[in-house]
């Protein structure tokens, strides 16, 4: 059969319409009979449209070359896992088909936009990536700390995620749901949640050299013009972790951990429900083993971090809880203490608030203004205002009890069956005491 162009074609089908039979068209266009009608009957079924050639195998959609079976798992987990992206799907389809072959990422783009399953993304310019700061070079140097913000899930209550994340590495170090429901009288994490957060952390990947983290109260004192350090910021002091702030107003300064935020969300929670806190729990826990072992990232050469950076798997300074005790250094406290200097104003009756501690002074010292400093070698505070002599006080509730908090007190105790945990704060001390070696 002759070779036609779509004008020849064109022409076909307009003598056609005309009343021109078959055999009167090819006449004219110097075409066999059998050219004339094919592409009339074409023309006449379809339309001028239907007269175009069309190359190759016949289109069979995204995906079309792959099993049926690999299109409907994708479909179901798209469904039950609406957060889930492309490069997520091939990694859990790489898990599950282990060595068969699997549609790249850019395929299963492709047949998501096909079946409208993609969701709508703003256009934006990303920040340059300034990479890890001065001194951090290697992993566990520094990790960064924040928490979500709390939201209400189904049969588990309102929680707050708290993520923690090596900067060098880009390891998910945890992800804990922090329960803030019923008799909690804050919506946000305290300074005993982020220790339990922070010595299960510890306790799997070792203590890091510093801890960025933003002016959270819990963090530091942001009602003073001049802060005394928190609790928190103590403890990790004895423990000879440096705490790091962000600049006011700068979340980028802890750019991986707020960028988790949005991981942990659609990784995990988005589109899921959970029967229980411990359901939950245990998602969060074995997500983070994907995240970590299995996710490529693109920082990192589109390599998961712990293959990019197989030595995050060695602690740079061991720890378990049941040495903490011993691990404490108050003398860095002391240093640390040593090198402040607190305005204070004193109160109608001559008292003074330091870190949450009212140290009374005397009744001349009422209104007046005070300036608060430490001394290493007694360690007392001193307190100096004009036209009163000196006062020295002890500096109160900095013992390494009191920096430990509810879990000085399973350093001391005999063995004995754990109440029921009815309340969060009881589940917390349950679990704290758990973390010890031997315990069940």
């Amino acid at each position: 059969m002759t070779a036609t162009s779509l004008q020849v074609r064109l022409m076909i089908l307009e003598l056609a319409q005309s009343g021109c039979s078959d055999r009167q068209t090819a006449a004219r266009l110097h075409l066999s009979p059998f050219t004339a009608r094919k592409w009339r009957r074409k023309g006449q079924g379809g339309g001028p449209s239907a007269l175009g050639s069309v190359l190759g195998r016949p289109t069979q959609g995204a995906l079309g070359s792959f099993a049926p079976e690999v299109v409907a798992q994708l479909r179901q987990w798209r469904q039950e896992h609406p957060g889930w992206g492309p490069l997520t799907l091939r990694t859990e389809l790489e898990r599950r088909y282990g060595e068969c072959p699997v549609p790249s990422t850019a395929s299963i783009t492709r047949w998501l936009r096909q079946e409208g399953l993609t969701r709508r993304y703003e256009r934006h310019q990303p920040l340059p990536d300034s990479g890890p700061p001065p001194g951090a070079s290697a992993c566990h140097e520094e990790w960064e700390m924040d928490a979500r913000g709390y939201e209400r899930i189904p049969a588990v209550g309102v929680v707050a995620l708290i993520a923690v994340n090596d900067v060098v590495s880009r390891a998910k170090i945890a992800c804990y749901p922090c329960e803030l429901g019923a008799g909690r009288a804050s919506r946000h994490p305290t300074t005993e949640d982020y220790q339990l957060v922070l010595r299960l952390a510890f306790a799997e990947w070792g203590l890091p050299d510093r801890l960025a983290v933003d002016h959270d109260s819990v963090f530091y004192d942001n009602r003073s013009k001049s802060p005394f350090p928190t609790r928190l910021h103590l403890w990790l002091l004895a423990l000879r972790v440096a705490l790091t702030f962000g600049r006011f107003g700068r979340p980028t300064d802890q750019a991986i951990t707020e960028r988790s935020h949005q991981t942990w969300d659609r990784q995990v929670l988005r589109g899921q429900t959970f029967a229980s806190r411990e359901a939950l729990m245990q998602a969060l826990t074995e997500r983070r083993h994907v995240l970590n072992e299995r996710l490529p990232c693109a920082p990192l050469g589109a390599l998961p971090p712990l293959v990019a950076h197989p030595e995050a798997r060695t602690p740079r300074r061991p720890y378990r809880p049941e040495w903490e005790v011993n691990l404490l250094d108050m003398g860095a406290v002391y240093r640390y203490l040593a090198h402040g200097r607190w305005f204070r104003k004193a109160s109608n009756v001559g008292a003074v608030s330091l870190g949450g501690t009212v140290y009374p002074l005397a009744h001349g010292w009422r209104r007046a203004e005070v300036i608060v400093t430490f001394d290493p070698e007694d360690q007392q505070l001193l307190f100096d205002t004009a036209g009163q002599e000196n006062i020295r006080l002890p500096l109160r509730h900095l013992s390494p009890q009191d920096l430990m908090g509810d879990f000085a007190a399973c350093h001391h105790l005999a063995p004995f069956q754990l109440a029921l945990p009815v309340s969060w704060q009881e589940w917390r001390a349950n679990f704290t005491s758990c973390l010890a070696c031997g315990t069940t």
